[in-house]
């Protein structure tokens, strides 16, 4: 069993385990913080069994078969089976960019479609643990979705807030069909975020957005599954999408664990990409700020990175300039053109927001910042069929003939097939 506790990365304040608390009293982020003399490193790199919970040895819990405090049972992880999802080598992509060795671990094929569920299989178990009978978040989607299915695996009821008219309908429609009771309100997520985090609060319900630090260290599995995929070896970069700004710290919090256990030498420069309408980390790492001026009318067509003060910027600052790495802004534009490139280069079916990583790469291989002599991991971190009416409005909607043999040969000619 790993010995942790939980820290606050602002003013060094410890909590305990049975707390359930999300940020300290000073206002500083928590983080979970490990003895690592006492993680079985070896279980790390063992072959055998595949998905999140193989790295049981760095979750915070014992073996990641929980105790029931004080009824003496044991209670298996909530899961669906998720992580060990495909990392690609993109070899057409590399070479239309000019590049040596380009790679994307696509999250969208997780069970829910997104890179959230494996926050919720850690998060969702600590609720049981924990004893909290609710569970609630904010969404602009997946976490709403991934929540939803999650809840329902554990028997508990699961409360969702929405912008209201801001949420693809694909996510929309899974949180629905798994029994949560999802409200919109008229604002957008940082007002659902401001709102869930009062009540979860006033009526003890359990919170798992990415403030929540058990959820992160489940997220923080996409480093572990990339440096083993790429046998044992870290990339010299991850380009990833930023919303809420969890994921980028949670990946760059695992690379470092591998570091510290002597399974990796080096952590990769993590790269940040925002959209040009919600930037408020790229903006602060470009003005060498401290902290981030948020965004109050956030804007994209990338509704999952649709957030403008982002919870997690203090983790994602550090992560970024601890690593060496940088944050760029990209055009919805931009977006939309290497969500395309993904899909017919190489068969690799994103929402939006997950092809700002690679529409982020393309921008800083033309500005000289990223070496095309680089070995690049892109994490694409939500399915194509999140959010299939962004997909209607950037493609050319199939063509009506007549049913008739020569109509289609005519057309099939015309358009040189």
């Amino acid at each position: 069993m790993p010995e942790y506790h939980v820290e606050c990365m602002r003013c060094g304040a410890r909590y305990e385990r049975d707390d359930v608390v999300y940020t300290c009293e000073c206002g500083g982020l928590l983080d979970v913080k490990y003895e690592y003399s006492t993680v079985d490193a070896a279980s790390i790199t063992r072959g055998g069994e595949l998905g999140v919970w193989k790295y049981r040895a760095l979750l915070p819990f014992e073996d990641g078969i929980l105790k029931l405090k004080g009824e003496g049972g044991t209670l298996a992880p909530v899961t669906t089976r998720e992580g060990n999802t495909p990392l690609y080598k993109c070899e057409r992509l590399a070479e239309k960019l000019g590049m040596r060795e380009l790679y994307v671990k696509h999250e969208g094929l997780n069970p829910t479609g997104s890179f959230k569920d494996r926050g919720m299989t850690v998060g969702v178990t600590k609720a049981l643990e924990l004893k909290m009978t609710r569970v609630a978040c904010a969404s602009t989607g997946n976490t709403s979705a991934s929540l939803a299915i999650y809840a329902a695996r554990a028997g508990i009821p699961c409360f969702v807030l929405l912008p209201k008219g801001k949420v693809a309908l694909g996510k929309v429609a899974q949180a629905v069909m798994h029994g949560a009771r999802v409200v919109a309100i008229d604002g957008n997520f940082d007002d659902a975020l401001r709102i869930v985090r009062e009540l979860c609060e006033e009526l003890r319900i359990y919170l798992l957005n990415s403030v929540n630090p058990y959820r992160l260290e489940g997220q923080k599995t996409i480093a572990f599954e990339i440096a083993e995929q790429l046998g044992w070896r870290a990339p010299d970069r991850v380009v990833l999408p930023v919303g809420n700004a969890g994921n980028i710290s949670a990946i760059y919090k695992g690379f470092c664990e591998l570091r510290e256990l002597g399974i990796l030498g080096e952590v990769p420069k993590m790269t940040g990409i925002q959209a040009d309408g919600a930037r408020p980390i790229v903006d602060a790492i470009k003005e060498g700020r401290a902290e981030i001026t948020p965004e109050p009318q956030p804007e994209t067509i990338a509704s999952a990175i649709r957030i403008g003060n982002p919870v997690n910027a203090p983790k994602a600052l550090r992560a970024i300039r601890e690593s060496g790495g940088v944050a760029e802004a990209v055009t919805d534009a931009e977006i939309i053109e290497a969500q395309k490139e993904l899909a017919r280069l190489e068969g690799i079916g994103v929402e939006p927001a997950s092809a700002a990583s690679l529409a982020g790469l393309k921008k800083l291989l033309e500005l000289g910042v990223v070496e095309k002599d680089e070995t690049v991991v892109c994490v694409t971190t939500g399915h194509l069929l999140k959010d299939p009416e962004a997909v209607l409005k950037a493609c050319e909607p199939p063509v009506e003939v007549e049913a008739d043999a020569d109509a289609v040969r005519k057309l099939l000619i015309a358009h040189g097939l």
